[in-house]
């Protein structure tokens, strides 16, 4: 018997608020400030703690678009179908054009950083090795059902918040088992007067707003999340709260422990070595726990890839046969998750560089992100009776952020994502006859509560 618009297989209404913040949480990683430590110490001039949190604030707003378009439209799509139903439906596609590149790539760097550092630990098993492992295992994981990848987001949240709490404690012994040069030494990390620019403090800060990349992926579970239409808002802005916070205090302690003046013996693993002068076997365990969180949240990405290759495919963007489908027995788009693993494991395969991978992330992630601010706007200011300033500062606010982050980004990402803008552009041609024909349909189907 074929399939009807009623018997067709749907997501799953399983997600809770918290699992929908522990998801936030590990896709965007608790210890998400660790890796970029050293760096923004550098471009901070010391300043750590006031570039995590301008960030915050930054990205809040952007945020708070986000939930209020998840309230209108509560659909795996997330930006792509925002920007489609209120601005226009081809800008809609290159939204979720871009945020392809993005999300495709965010599980793709973690295979890479993962493999790299378990080939240090176990130089035996080849690179190769490690990445062919690292991802299969994403993709079954990812395979076996969203409520299966809830319980782990749990547990590796888990793991990775006792590690936080040791480094906390031997952070705390060492800082007030020293002698100090009175009050000075504990508001240097916020401000120092001998080495504040406000220059630096803004380069720091747009790294620094990379600590926050990731939370936009909570709105692409909004069809299998518990009354979205208030969870995914509520979600979405206190997994910015929490991880700015947790950020916070994280980097204040680690420049206690490693003054600003200080040089790093290599940057890219500053946070390893401040920890490690707290107390030794940290270096090691950090190290292990920084593998973990890389884990969790490659995880998360591909779970979040195939929600919106889901949504893009359904609303006939790309190949609706393959990219629409639900496998009736989980209820998941198993086609999706099986395609981003193996894009994640040829990419990890070519490319070797963590660092260019990481940075052209911001591409897609920041034209999503100035998309999403736009579409807010148009519906709660633009084209609503009563203009209230409340709708209208945080969407303007958010997308002048996104846009000058955006500007900023170097030379080779600016081509690169150009050259993938295109590609999707030539697909869209290609697919309408010349952008004669229609070129996505954005009806959303109504909530289930199964």
């Amino acid at each position: 018997m074929p399939e009807t618009a009623t018997t067709a297989p749907k997501l799953r209404r399983a997600l809770t608020l918290g699992d929908l913040i522990l998801y936030g949480v590990i896709v965007i990683q608790p210890t998400a400030p660790m890796s970029v430590f050293g760096v923004l110490s550098d471009r901070g001039r010391g300043h750590v703690v006031t570039t995590i949190l301008i960030a915050m604030v930054a990205m809040l707003f952007t945020a708070i678009s986000y939930g209020r378009m998840a309230r209108a439209y509560p659909s795996a799509g997330s930006a792509f179908t925002y920007v489609g139903q209120e601005i226009n439906p081809a800008l809609g596609y290159v939204t979720g054009w871009s945020m392809v590149m993005d999300y495709m790539l965010n599980p793709m760097i973690c295979v890479i950083w993962i493999s790299q550092q378990a080939h240090v630990f176990a130089p035996a098993v080849p690179y190769w090795g490690w990445a062919v492992l690292v991802a299969l295992v994403f993709t079954w994981l990812n395979v076996l059902g969203i409520r299966t990848s809830a319980r782990i987001n749990a547990a590796l949240a888990a793991g990775m918040g006792l590690v936080i709490v040791v480094f906390f404690v031997a952070a705390t012994r060492y800082i007030f088992g020293g002698t100090h040069d009175g009050l000075a030494f504990f508001t240097r990390p916020f401000y120092d007067p001998a080495t504040f620019s406000t220059g630096a403090v803004l380069g720091g800060t747009s790294i620094a707003v990379l600590t926050y990349i990731g939370f936009d992926g909570i709105s692409t579970l909004s069809e299998e999340a518990e009354n979205p239409r208030r969870n995914i808002l509520l979600a979405t802005v206190l997994t910015c709260v929490v991880i700015g916070l947790l950020s916070a205090v994280e980097v204040y302690a680690a420049q206690l422990l490693w003054p600003a003046n200080r040089p790093f013996p290599d940057e890219t693993t500053a946070f390893v070595y401040a920890a490690g002068r707290a107390w030794q076997p940290l270096l090691a365990i950090v190290g292990v726990t920084l593998v973990v969180a890389n884990f969790g949240s490659g995880m998360g990405a591909q779970l979040g890839a195939a929600r919106l290759l889901f949504g893009m495919g359904r609303s006939n963007a790309l190949p609706k046969s393959f990219f629409g489908a639900i496998e009736p027995r989980h209820r998941i788009p198993r086609n999706n998750v099986l395609f981003v693993g193996v894009f994640a494991l040829l990419g990890a395969l070519a490319i070797h560089d963590f660092g260019l991978g990481a940075e052209l992330l911001n591409f897609g992630a920041l034209i999503a992100f100035m998309g999403v601010n736009l579409a807010a706007l148009m519906r709660y200011y633009v084209r609503e009776r009563e203009k209230k300033l409340a709708n209208l500062v945080p969407p303007v606010i958010g997308f002048l952020v996104c846009l000058l982050l955006w500007l900023n980004l170097s030379r080779t990402a600016q081509i690169a994502g150009a050259i993938w803008m295109l590609a999707g552009i030539a697909f869209g041609a290609w697919k309408t006859r010349g952008f004669r024909g229609e070129l996505v349909d954005f009806s959303i189907p109504a909530e289930e509560e199964s």
